[in-house]
């Protein structure tokens, strides 16, 4: 079965699996090249970031000692959400969200793609940038990543075009 998953995605993803092979370590001058070729307005910090993608505010906060990367997007207070929007977040969660998640911190609900610095490739952050925009997008309707749909869970819509633009505006960094 495994086999079988791999050869699809590998069938699917050929030259970006090959090139995410060859990349090297990523490095706070990486991230920042690639956010200002994402948005060449971006804020740039010594270990944080403020883009915007589709009109949504990216905050990327770095800790290159622990090695860790999180992106971040503010959707709403949580003081207010009901049992079933809670429950519809952790459901998305489970099979929609895929590497971006919901959060709650700070008395808000947020929209994030947390991950180890060092092996973070452009690809996967580029793809993780979108899926965290487009699960603020979709908040309170599709509650989507825009990426597959992980099965067994109770979400089915898909809204990938957002990563497909941004993995093509990275293509050459």
């Amino acid at each position: 079965m495994f086999a079988r998953v791999f050869a699809i995605l590998l069938a699917l993803f050929p030259a970006s699996l090959a090139a995410q092979e060859a990349e090297p370590s990523m490095t706070l001058d990486r991230l920042a090249e690639i956010i200002q070729t994402l948005d060449p307005e971006a804020e740039l910090a010594p270990t944080s970031f403020r883009m915007t993608i589709e009109d949504v505010p990216v905050i990327i906060i770095t800790d290159p000692a622990a090695d860790r990367m999180r992106a971040m997007v503010p959707i709403r207070s949580a003081e207010g959400m009901s049992a079933e929007d809670v429950l519809r977040v952790m459901q998305a969660n489970f099979d929609t969200a895929l590497d971006a998640r919901y959060a709650v911190a700070n008395g808000r609900l947020w929209s994030t793609f947390i991950h180890p610095l060092s092996p973070l490739e452009r690809d996967q952050f580029i793809s993780g940038i979108g899926q965290t925009v487009n699960l603020a997008l979709t908040y309170g309707t599709l509650f989507t990543g825009g990426g597959l749909t992980f099965g067994g869970g109770d979400s089915n819509d898909l809204h990938r075009q957002l990563i497909e633009d941004l993995l093509k505006k990275g293509e050459d960094i």
